[in-house]
């Protein structure tokens, strides 16, 4: 059970909200990520029942009598649904006949509807709130605001930090599953990172696609945490795995669907060319993907080793979580065109704004490090809000016009805003 501080509450809050007026609320996210916490923290008094399709018995039950099962009058919790998605017909009749809000608060490890067997049951009747493993504010009671807080005071927003290059490392190592936060001996977060990663391949890839080759599968794993942040095509791993083009598509998209990489898209201000731009790929937990390539945080302060790509990695994965919360709707993408400049991450408001963030894993910062965000900013002019260059060093310094390197942890310890 994680410590009080833990339980992720803007998450909470944002469920409560949807069961006041939806009528069926799931909770996806990779397993072991909390939700079952969070259902009891949500759910509370207002519990008739909970059914866990894990349980053999409950699921047995399920496919026998749908209808049946999932009959109550007030709410009723039901985890991973996706281990039956027959049910969402039945639910569809029951919210129809009774469409009070707050019926059903479903989980699921699973992206519900990437799945060939589930149908889709339930538009207009459904929504769904994302859970993330822990972010690094919920891990240390601080206030997670750095994306509303951007888009509010732009240039203008300052942040010191005492925290240093090594502590970074050991957070990137650490990850933010409630499990593998508790394991302080790195033998045992180990031990429990390998058997996590392959439980997802054994059980829940096979849900999603017919996976003939899981040792390929789990080389492919560590072949991804080794280019994390970079652009992943599918050609690029054929020689590497010796599988066909659509396979390696297709075993990307699985673990996609079982929330253990992320694919970041390319941004263009052209919606036709957005969604052909070739994504970034990520890894929703930065602690499995130091352990797929069998680094610890001493070992990332090396020379040579991957801390860049890792660090890259971790404050996307960041940036993920905060806008499952923030205020602001804002669309995450990575900025590259064809004369190779780049930016790490793009945020885009639903006005149109843009803030631009590159990473660098390094306690000084140079004019050369912002070349993608000035380009950016000439392309965008007045819709441009401010580039940052996130880095390991403490102190918040201008470089130009809309211009700072700030101090990477002020992802996680700057404020939405001066009320907060």
């Amino acid at each position: 059970m994680p410590t009080p501080h833990l339980i992720p509450r803007r998450t909470a809050a944002q469920i409560n909200a949807a069961l006041a007026d939806t009528r069926v609320v799931l909770i996806s996210g990779a397993r072991q990520a909390g939700k079952s916490t969070l259902v009891r923290l949500v759910a509370g008094d207002r519990l008739a029942e909970r059914r866990d399709l894990d349980r053999a018995q409950d699921r047995a039950a399920a496919i026998a009598d749908p209808v049946g099962f999932v009959d109550s009058s007030e709410l009723l919790v039901i985890d991973e649904i996706q281990r039956a998605p027959e049910l969402l017909l039945a639910i569809k009749s029951a919210v129809d006949e009774d469409p009070r809000p707050g019926r059903y608060l479903l989980t699921g490890s699973l992206r519900l509807f990437g799945m060939v067997a589930a149908p889709d049951a339930l538009p207009g009747r459904m929504e769904t709130v994302e859970l993330w493993p822990f972010s690094q504010g919920e891990l240390d009671a601080a206030p997670d605001g750095f994306v509303d807080a951007v888009f509010a005071f732009g240039p203008d927003l300052r942040h010191e930090s005492d925290v240093t290059r090594a502590d970074y490392a050991a957070r990137i190592v650490r990850g933010g599953l409630p499990e593998a936060t508790t394991r302080t001996d790195p033998r045992r977060r180990q031990r429990f990172l390998d058997a996590y990663v392959q439980a997802l391949i054994d059980r829940d890839v096979r849900q999603l696609s017919d996976i003939q080759h899981k040792g390929e599968l789990r080389k492919l794993v560590r072949l991804l945490a080794a280019r994390s942040a970079t652009i992943i095509a599918a050609n690029s791993l054929e020689s590497a795995l010796g599988l066909s083009r659509p396979t390696i598509a297709r075993y990307l998209q699985a673990l996609e669907e079982i929330f253990l990489v992320k694919r970041i898209p390319g941004w263009s201000r052209n919606l036709g060319t957005r969604t052909t731009a070739a994504p970034k790929l990520i890894f929703v937990d930065s602690g499995i993907a130091a352990n797929e390539i069998a680094t610890d945080a001493r070992a990332l302060l090396r020379p040579g080793a991957p801390f860049g790509p890792l660090l890259e990695s971790f404050v996307l994965s960041e940036l993920s979580r905060q806008l499952t919360w923030s205020e602001q709707f804002v669309d995450l993408s990575h900025y590259r065109d064809q004369s190779r400049y780049e930016v790490d991450a793009v945020l885009e408001n639903r006005a149109g704004q843009v803030v631009g963030i590159e990473v660098k894993a390094a306690t000084t910062v140079g004019p050369d490090d912002f070349r993608g965000l000035r380009r950016l900013a000439d392309r965008l002019g007045d819709d441009f809000v401010s580039g940052i260059v996130l880095y390991t060093g403490t102190s918040t310094l201008p470089f130009g016009d809309r211009l700072r390197a700030m101090p990477v942890s002020a992802l996680w310890q700057v404020a939405a805003s001066t009320t907060d």
